[in-house]
């Protein structure tokens, strides 16, 4: 992931043009992937069990895992590989990325991730694709432990992101998708069952937007699946930002 600095390059020419260009593609494309792929393995294991079984959740959790991980090592070097809202977030938080530059990173998320969930409504027949794998809290789960749940997993994965890619020193930088992709299953163990684990507003918002399946109120939906992670994502970024000196 690039420093502030030299993202400034972006209007210097034709050249640094078609770099943003690129990068703001290949978060979008990304993203609708990583949306088509993980939210799709919940629509797809639907068919396969009934309810959310042991055996179905692990798989959920896996394709999250594998999907987040080659799509980061496959565009990491065009646009560093955020395919998060809450990750871009904290980016520019600290310095890493200039706002206006993080700005169309999230607004390509979002689009992304809408086209992903589209994308399931021309495979799945309506009848199946349901809600398109969108968020929703667990039975007997309160809005507060929903928040408190998504705060926590996305410290987790901001702080992997930040530990494995943004710091010069930080260690074994060549296995960050890996990582990220692990924390990213191990989350989705714990958090499935409690809000679906999201982590990541993008993924929430695509099947939310496409299905319509928000939770209402919307407030609740916004605290839980926006809120929730980008104070999840500040906090591990300053954090980390003040372990690393």
């Amino acid at each position: 992931m690039e420093k502030a600095e030299e993202k400034d390059m972006a209007w210097k020419g034709n050249v640094s043009f078609r770099h943003l260009y690129s990068a703001y593609a290949a978060e979008f494309a990304a993203t609708l992937l990583f949306v088509f792929l993980g939210a799709g393995s919940v629509v797809a294991t639907a068919q396969l069990d009934v309810g959310m079984t042991s055996a179905r959740l692990l798989a959920i959790a896996l394709a999250h895992g594998f999907a987040i991980a080659v799509l980061v090592a496959a565009v990491a070097p065009i646009s560093g590989g955020h395919l998060n809202p809450a990750v871009t977030f904290a980016q520019c938080l600290t310095g890493q990325m200039r706002v206006w530059r993080g700005a169309g990173y999230v607004v390509m998320q979002l689009a992304g991730a809408a086209a992903g969930a589209w994308f399931l409504t021309l495979v799945f027949a309506p009848e199946i694709s349901g809600t398109l794998g969108a968020h929703g809290l667990g039975w007997g789960i309160t809005p507060t432990g929903g928040f408190i749940i998504e705060v926590l997993l996305t410290f987790a994965l901001v702080f992997v992101v930040f530990a494995t890619t943004t710091d010069r020193v930080g260690a074994f930088k060549e296995f960050a998708p890996l990582a990220i992709g692990l924390t990213v299953l191990v989350g989705h163990l714990i958090g499935i069952p409690v809000t679906g684990a999201s982590m990541n507003p993008a993924r929430s918002f695509g099947p939310a937007l496409v299905a319509g399946a928000w939770i209402t109120p919307w407030t609740q939906w916004l605290m839980i699946y926006a809120i929730g992670p980008l104070i999840g994502a500040a906090i591990a970024a300053i954090f980390y930002r003040r372990l690393s000196g």
